[in-house]
């Protein structure tokens, strides 16, 4: 399948379906749960209150892989205030700061979250990729993208406290995630 002919079947798939194109195949992204939703609303609100010139965008779709031909949704995407203006449905990653996922309860995708996502971040040049993963309760934060891979990363378990290096340049106190391990 050609990035074309994914955008057009993306674009004329049912609200209720997420599609992505990742490595040249066709995946459909869970619909997501209370948990999941309330964890990037508790991001949102976090962002907000510690970094109001960035804007957390949930669900923005990305351009992704060293030539931008993935197609993926993102859980959220920080960058500045106003950066997607005038973006279509999928942004070209440069300029974002950093893309968040929270795993699904679905080992297929979360696979994807812990693998081929990382890595099409990563070759797209993002700062830096979060995983805030449900299934073993910690807090991942990949940066220093080199060659298509980060080369630094940092796991904490849910309670503990993990800084989120520049350009996002924060600290994530994560004691309510035990909230939303479920």
């Amino acid at each position: 399948m050609l990035v074309d002919e994914f955008e057009e079947l993306a674009r004329v798939a049912p609200e209720t379906v997420w599609l992505e194109f990742i490595n040249g195949k066709l995946e459909v992204k869970p619909a997501q749960d209370g948990n999941r939703a309330e964890i990037v609303m508790w991001l949102v609100r976090l962002f907000l209150k510690k970094r109001p010139e960035l804007s957390l965008y949930p669900y923005r779709g990305l351009k992704a892989e060293a030539r931008r031909e993935g197609r993926v949704r993102a859980d959220a995407v920080l960058a500045p205030r106003r950066h997607i203006v005038g973006h279509g449905e999928w942004s070209d990653p440069e300029g974002m700061l950093m893309a968040v996922e929270v795993t699904t309860r679905d080992p297929e995708v979360d696979r994807s979250l812990r693998g081929l996502k990382r890595d099409g971040y990563a070759a797209a040049d993002l700062p830096v990729y979060l995983l805030i993963d449900r299934d073993d309760c910690t807090v991942t934060v990949h940066c220093e993208p080199e060659d298509g891979k980060y080369r630094s990363l940092a796991t904490r378990p849910y309670g503990a406290v993990i800084d989120i290096p520049a350009p996002v340049g924060i600290t994530l106190e994560t004691e309510e995630f035990k909230d939303y391990a479920s």
